[in-house]
């Protein structure tokens, strides 16, 4: 058969997963988001040419790891090349929330400054704070180095770290007492079974009154409903998401959009120009390394074929 490249736009063909399907057939290798959905439907769809999975994405939650492998087809992510724009957003989102900078640009821009007020739109310091980082890897530790320079104290847990990490800078506690002490909390995990819903009721009631919490991970390590509920009885001050549990949303918005204390976006963590092509230069790059017969650049962890898989 000979070999075809084909470039698929969104809101060409089929929407959502049926499309990636038919469009994947016969396919040697499959560039995808890091939402689409990689499972054993999907690779029986594209059928035994396929040899390789790309994601333009640093997570992976939506693989099926272990049908990859049996199926002798690699996956490969885009780690690194992200971690530095993503952290420039956890921060602003640690600003935005902090200092309630969405009601106040909200206001003005509904004609809603008629005078000034001592107490209009007040918020709660950024500098001089404690903020809790769940996850140390990349990323966490690049929002560390932002908050170092606003003389923030810093907390950090990371049950998944496979090494200790050497940093005086900051001090590894459990999750109740990083809980329990950080003004801001902010989420560095990926999603797993063991984190799925990390956060959910009960540590949300453990967190300061006064406390933020920051999602630039995946939705799924948050309990959005009762989340929503904290927020709106005040259990914690505010929350910024940029990654919800339904992505992407379309007209049917979670009920955290909008909500006065809570600032959301997108899953824009990692839309610079820059970051993006580089994530794109990595996974084309991962391709054809596969293709020419060489080992992929960064493959995912156990996405190596085994020995009951294809040629």
């Amino acid at each position: 058969m000979a070999s075809r490249t084909e470039v698929v736009r969104p809101g060409a063909g089929k929407p959502g997963p049926a499309g990636l399907a038919e469009r994947a057939e016969g396919a040697a290798a499959i560039l995808a988001l890091g939402n689409d959905r990689v499972d054993a439907a999907l690779l029986d769809a594209a059928g035994p040419a396929l040899r390789v999975v790309a994601l333009a994405s640093m997570g992976y939650d939506a693989v099926d790891r272990e049908a990859a492998a049996t199926r002798g087809v690699v996956v490969t992510h885009t780690p690194g090349v992200l971690a530095e724009t993503t952290a420039d957003l956890a921060f602003a989102l640690i600003l935005m929330a902090r200092r309630r900078l969405g009601a106040a640009r909200d206001a003005l821009a509904a004609g809603r400054w008629d005078l000034f007020r001592m107490d209009d739109y007040l918020g709660l310091d950024v500098h001089g704070s404690t903020l809790g980082l769940i996850g140390y890897g990349q990323i966490g530790r690049a929002v560390a180095r932002r908050a170092r320079g606003f003389g923030m104290r810093l907390l950090r847990h990371d049950p998944y770290a496979l090494t200790a990490v050497a940093d005086p800078e900051s001090r590894a506690v459990d999750l109740p007492t990083l809980l329990a002490e950080a003004d801001v909390v902010s989420l560095h995990v990926p999603l797993t079974p063991g984190t799925r819903h990390l956060i959910g009721a009960a540590e949300l009631a453990s967190m300061k009154s006064t406390a933020t919490l920051v999602n630039t991970s995946r939705g799924g390590i948050v309990d959005e409903d009762a989340l929503l509920q904290a927020v709106r009885d005040r259990v914690i001050h505010s929350a910024a998401l940029d990654v919800f549990e339904r992505e992407p949303m379309g007209a049917e918005l979670s009920p955290l959009v909008g909500e006065p204390h809570v600032i959301t976006l997108p899953h824009i963590g990692s839309a610079t120009e820059a970051t993006r092509a580089a994530m794109v230069d990595l996974a084309v790059d991962n391709v054809l390394e596969v293709l020419a017969g060489r080992p992929a650049r960064t493959p995912l962890p156990g996405s190596s074929p085994t020995p009951s898989s294809r040629d």
